[in-house]
């Protein structure tokens, strides 16, 4: 049995883009900075940032374009896919994503102050579960 799951806790770099598909599908992406922090041999600490491509759609795109910002807090769990494509130079082109799954915003909604940091109720944040039968390839606007 194979297993495809990635889980990321991070802060969004730039406002969410919420588009809709030719065939009616909300589709987000946005993008989640992670940090490391480390010693190295020396003792002197490091620090690392990896930047992550993520995609929501259905009703949980819609939930993410509506309440995420650049700077918030959110935990994204979904799968992790590399599409391809052939750009107008004629190059190929390659892109890793996380298909997410699942989102839990740790900081609050856009449009409150602060951090919070409070795990949000399901007034504001109802669980989404996005079945796999729902994203298709030929439905990915970019």
């Amino acid at each position: 049995m194979d297993l495809n799951r990635a889980t990321i806790i991070g802060r969004i770099t730039q406002d969410p883009e919420l588009r809709t598909t030719p065939t009616g599908q909300n589709v987000c992406t946005l993008s989640v900075a992670t940090n490391r922090t480390w010693s190295d041999t020396a003792g002197n600490k490091q620090e690392k940032s990896e930047f992550h491509n993520c995609v929501l759609w259905g009703k949980l795109a819609e939930i993410a374009g509506q309440y995420l910002a650049k700077g918030r807090r959110v935990y994204i769990e979904g799968r992790i896919e590399t599409r391809n494509w052939t750009g107008q130079d004629g190059v190929k082109r390659y892109r890793t994503e996380i298909i997410g799954t699942n989102m839990i915003m740790l900081d609050g909604v856009k449009g409150e102050g602060g951090n919070n940091f409070s795990v949000p109720t399901s007034q504001n944040m109802p669980e989404v579960p996005v079945s796999d039968d729902e994203i298709k390839v030929e439905d990915i606007p970019f």
